[in-house]
C-alpha cells in the first residue's frame, strides 16, 4: 500500500469503525497527519497569528486553522486505529488504553507495530499483502 493509497482509504473510510487495516495503512496515515498538523501549526503561528496581532507561540496565540484541520483528521485516525487493533485480533476497545499515562500509549505503539493475524480472525477477512514495507 502506497502512501496516497493509504490517505484514500482513510478518508474513503472516515467513519468505518469495522473491518481491518494493516501496519502500512496505519502508519501511512500517521505520517500524513503529523505532516498535516505540522504545516497547519506553522501556518498559524506564522501566518494567522500575525495578522491576528497575537503571539506566534503559547498561550493567547489562537490556533484555529490547526484546531478544525485536527478535528477533521480526528475521526479518521480514531476509525484507522481501531481497525488496526482489529488486525492483531484485539478489540477497538483497547484505544482507550491511551488514558493510562505514558504506559497506555507506549502499550498501543507496541501493539501498533505487531504484524497482523494471518488470515482470518473475528474481525473479518485477512488480506493479501505482497510487503507490509
Amino acid at each position: 500500500m502506497t502512501f496516497a493509497d493509504a490517505v484514500r482509504t482513510c478518508f474513503s473510510k472516515y467513519t468505518t469503525f469495522s473491518g481491518r487495516a494493516a501496519r502500512p495503512e496505519y502508519w501511512w496515515w500517521v505520517l500524513f497527519a503529523t505532516v498535516v498538523s505540522l504545516i497547519t501549526n506553522m501556518i498559524d503561528a506564522y501566518v494567522i497569528a500575525p495578522a491576528l496581532g497575537l503571539p506566534p507561540f503559547g498561550e493567547g496565540s489562537g490556533q484555529p486553522l490547526s484546531l478544525i484541520v485536527g478535528l477533521g483528521l480526528l475521526l479518521p485516525g480514531l476509525a484507522v486505529t481501531v481497525r488496526r487493533l482489529h488486525d492483531i485480533d484485539r478489540s477497538g476497545w483497547w484505544v482507550l488504553i491511551v488514558f493510562i499515562p505514558v504506559i497506555g500509549l507506549l502499550v498501543l505503539i507496541y501493539w501498533m507495530v505487531q504484524p497482523g493475524t494471518e488470515g482470518e480472525n473475528r474481525f473479518g477477512p485477512g488480506r493479501v499483502l505482497e510487503a507490509e514495507f
